[in-house]
């Protein structure tokens, strides 16, 4: 037997759902205090990855392995959900639920698609015996870059769970806080790309 979930009183009308209640909104500062604690992991990755980058012993060179068309597809993808995530947080703030279920499933459908690519361009490599214990820089390559997909991937499963709650219970001050932390989550994910992006592909592919 179902029980109904009763939502905590709202305590500040003006403000938007999310921030209404005194405890989701402490949620939401806890949870930034999360991001920046994950801001330190991808530092130490990316820290790791600029010693080692030249470090490639017998192996193949950054030039040799990254390919503008996979890489430029997952940029348009991941950069777009970015968009399609803020226009679900558009409709949550105008009362539009159908709306905004629909602008999730768009964003969780091109992060499944950026992690798809993400995953055939690893097998591509790892089929002509391009893994990550080759050399220092294909460790620290694959390690930077397969912690970023699995927190994509982690996005898209939080992703699915919003939308089965989203379902049944509607708008709540509790429902619109999580979705608004997993937008924040998916921005920073974006943002951790273009570093990738920059750094990683782009600086290896005209070096």
């Amino acid at each position: 037997m179902n029980i109904p979930v009763n939502p905590p009183k709202v305590e500040s009308p003006h403000l938007p759902l999310e921030f209404s209640v005194k405890q989701e909104s402490i949620k939401i500062t806890g949870f930034w205090m999360f991001l920046v604690s994950d801001m330190l992991i991808f530092a130490s990755l990316f820290s790791v990855f600029a010693v080692y980058r030249s470090h490639i012993v017998f192996g193949p060179t950054p030039n040799q392995i990254f390919h503008y068309a996979p890489t430029l597809l997952e940029t348009l993808l991941l950069l777009t959900s970015s968009f399609t995530v803020g226009m679900a947080i558009y409709a949550m703030r105008n009362d539009r639920q159908k709306a905004m279920m629909t602008w999730l499933v768009v964003t969780l459908m091109m992060g499944a698609a950026f992690v798809t690519t993400e995953i055939h361009e690893f097998v591509g490599d790892v089929s002509h015996g391009i893994t990550w214990h080759v050399s220092s820089f294909l460790s620290g390559f694959f390690i930077l870059v397969g912690t970023h997909g699995a927190h994509v991937s982690f996005g898209i499963v939080w992703a699915v769970t919003l939308l089965f709650q989203l379902s049944r219970r509607g708008l709540t001050p509790v429902t619109t806080r999580k979705l608004y932390t997993f937008s924040l989550y998916w921005h920073f994910l974006d943002i951790v790309w273009v570093f990738i992006f920059t750094f990683v592909y782009l600086y290896g592919k005209i070096t």
